[in-house]
């Protein structure tokens, strides 16, 4: 029922450490607690990507079944997928239900039988990452439309510079951007502008400020730079016109699934 797919290198990474920082108060300890979320996820029927060979590839899939003891997921479409999902000993699976993220690690897969059909069985996960709050939210940038945004920012001699880098995800509170090549950024720097256009609904106009910079391993086995990036200054109505982009390309997405 599931598509897959494997290295795609425009994917966002970002991965969030459920021990870390000022996340730590959206981390679920409890095993009834994780699993009343796992149940909410099962009966939304909601698409589970599951990361694996530290974040170089993914599958989609969904839930099958969930009880005190573990979880059943289902097959993605790619045999091959599923075998290196298999021999992977640890998995990240992202989900978004009802606007919240979802994420949480495996230690690793096994393959069963559920329903007659193949699928996976992992033991319930110890830890769950449940991000209530709308800023944390991301989008994974279309494919087919891709979202660039112009920065402007001023150099150690005083002088203005803008240059153009492609968004990898977005949300009410950021982005997730692709430096361009031969430009190094750094935690802490700060874009007096930066303006993208969302397809459809015109024009966004804020400060940015780089808040962590992370490496991705592709599936070439490159590694490349992501900058996750903090709005300064986003305007009531430039955030709404975000939120609208964001909920019609879900829209669009749940109708193509």
């Amino acid at each position: 029922m599931t598509s897959t797919s494997t290295g795609q290198d425009d994917l966002p990474l970002n991965f969030e450490l459920t021990e870390a920082g000022d996340l730590g108060r959206y981390v679920l300890h409890d095993p009834g607690e994780i699993t009343y979320v796992l149940r909410s996820l099962l009966h939304g029927a909601n698409l589970i990507t599951a990361y694996f060979n530290e974040g170089s590839a993914f599958l989609l899939t969904a839930l099958l079944a969930v009880d005190d003891e573990g979880i059943v997921l289902d097959y993605g479409g790619s045999a091959e997928a599923n075998r290196r999902a298999l021999a992977a000993s640890k998995l990240v699976l992202i989900a978004t239900h009802d606007r919240v993220k979802i994420q949480f690690a495996l230690p690793g897969l096994k393959a069963v039988s559920f329903g007659g059909r193949p699928a996976f069985r992992a033991a319930l996960p110890e830890r769950l990452l449940r991000l209530q709050r709308r800023e944390y939210y991301r989008l994974v940038a279309p494919i087919a439309q891709p979202l660039k945004c112009a920065l402007t920012m001023a150099g150690g001699d005083g002088a203005r510079r803008t240059y153009e880098a492609q968004i990898v995800d977005i949300g009410a509170g950021g982005i997730a951007l692709m430096p361009p090549r031969g430009v190094e950024f750094s935690v802490g720097d700060t874009f007096e502008s930066c303006r993208l256009e969302l397809p459809g609904f015109g024009a966004v106009d804020a400060g940015l400020e780089v808040r962590n910079v992370f490496q991705v391993t592709l599936r070439s086995g490159m590694r490349v730079k992501r900058c996750g990036c903090q709005f300064v200054g986003l305007r009531p109505a430039m955030q709404a016109r975000v939120e609208r982009y964001i909920m019609k390309i879900e829209r669009d997405r749940k109708k193509r699934r």
